[in-house]
């Protein structure tokens, strides 16, 4: 325990660390703060009695965790982030295969602030086609939510909508630049978490209830499952393949430099949680354009991709993440670039030969270990559908491994490893009383040669 507030203490004592800290969480309270706030002309109380009738399960339930609720509540921020996620994998694509974007990613800095300025702008356009659509299939349909739905109203509403996600976009690009962790993966995180404890207290008073199943007994096998699936999910985040490099001795003046043997950590899941993200993104396409019909096609999209413990539901997004995994991962990755570092440095791998040799044995293991790492992803991604089909009750069987769990880890070891980074920076002991932190940035620190 002492250990613990010497910790936060000497977190505090660091002036940088602390600003980062305060603005992150101040952004993050505006958030949530203006997920609660909602859309003119809209009967709120309506709304929530409406909400409190439906049996829940489907996909819309999926988003609204990923929304903290925003979602159900017809606030400001309904949408959310998801719009410049697709928009991302969007850009991403096209990075793949047309020259201008590929022009761009080579640019550096400048690059990448145009590819920012047009992601900001697909975003835009996505929320323009996604608002009514959601107008449409959540608030619109229910009768006396909206007593006077007229032209302007349906304006007003999807311009509400896009300023919206427009300003939880900003709130994520400042909470990457002068916060603590990835902004965008902190505010779905921060809505994933505001869902849990109502869940586990639900399942809390359907396990201990007179007329409750499985009694107490079975809620601590849940928790100690669910712990179980933590460690396994925390395994996955970190493994690592180690390869080896030796640096040969030079002499530069007095001082002998190399001569040590240093490794490349090639992570087992070199992608973290963008696969699930990605993919879970693309799972809401068909269900916003399935909004807009009312055919036969329509109602098939609706009932495969709407019922996220169906069978082709979950078919498609563990198919879906073992491709982003590969995708993201040969975006990440370049084998080129770690032979040509270790080549420059003067390193080399035990029997392979500096320059093309290296590259390929560099491709070759990130390819054996990307297979098993995105089948595993996937497996963890969809165990709620087998946690809900075993009896848990639905909003929780959704922090039960899956997505929700995932980000969760991904996100809090991604940020740990940064403060971890500013402590170590300035001379103080990490985070933990022995060993360190791994994060995704470790993925180049045995070049460091």
């Amino acid at each position: 325990m002492r250990k613990l507030f010497q910790t936060i203490k000497n977190i505090w004592s660091i002036d940088d660390l602390r600003v980062r800290i305060i603005t992150t969480l101040s952004l993050l309270l505006v958030y949530r703060l203006g997920s609660f706030v909602v859309l003119p002309g809209v009967d709120a109380e309506v709304l929530a009695e409406i909400n409190a009738t439906k049996t829940g399960g489907g996909i819309m339930d999926l988003i609204n965790i990923f929304a903290g609720g925003a979602f159900n509540r017809a606030s400001i921020f309904a949408l959310g982030i998801m719009p410049y996620i697709s928009a991302s994998i969007v850009i991403q694509l096209l990075g793949m295969a047309i020259p201008f974007f590929q022009r761009l990613q080579k640019e550096g800095e400048s690059g990448r602030r145009k590819i920012n300025q047009i992601t900001r702008i697909l975003t835009i356009v996505i929320t323009a086609f996604q608002a009514p659509g959601y107008i449409a299939s959540q608030v619109t349909n229910n009768p006396g939510v909206v007593p006077n739905d007229g032209g302007m109203w349906w304006f007003s509403t999807v311009l509400i909508l896009i300023t919206g996600t427009v300003f939880v976009m900003w709130i994520g690009e400042r909470i990457t630049e002068k916060g603590i962790g990835n902004g965008i993966s902190l505010l779905i995180m921060i809505g994933i978490i505001a869902g849990l404890p109502s869940a586990f207290g639900f399942e809390f008073v359907s396990r201990v209830s007179i007329s409750g199943i499985g009694g107490p007994i079975a809620l601590l096998i849940e928790i100690a499952l669910l712990l179980v699936v933590t460690i396994v999910s925390i395994l996955l985040v970190q493994g690592t393949r180690r390869i080896p490099v030796q640096y040969a001795k030079r002499v530069v003046g007095n001082k002998q430099y190399g001569g040590v043997r240093q490794y490349i950590p090639l992570k087992v899941n070199a992608s973290g949680v963008m696969p699930i993200i990605f993919a879970q993104a693309i799972m809401f396409v068909p269900m916003t354009f399935a909004s807009f019909g009312e055919n036969g096609a329509s109602n098939w999209v609706i009932d495969v991709f709407g019922n996220p413990n169906g069978f082709g539901y979950n078919l498609t997004f563990f198919l879906m993440i073992v491709a982003f995994t590969y995708f993201y991962t040969a975006v990440t990755v370049n084998p080129n670039q770690m032979a040509d570092e270790v080549k420059r440095n003067g390193g080399f791998i035990p029997g392979i030969r500096p320059g093309k040799k290296t590259a390929e044995f560099i491709d070759d293991v990130m390819s054996k270990i990307t297979l098993p790492g995105s089948m595993f992803l996937a497996l963890v991604a969809i165990l709620p559908a087998f946690a809900a089909l075993a009896g848990v009750n639905q909003a929780f069987a959704y922090f039960y491994g899956g997505t929700s769990l995932l980000i969760m880890v991904g996100v809090i070891l991604d940020t740990l490893q940064q403060i971890e980074s500013h402590l170590l920076m300035r001379h103080y002991d990490g985070l933990m009383k022995s060993g360190k932190i791994k994060g995704r940035s470790s993925a180049g620190m045995g070049m460091a040669g």
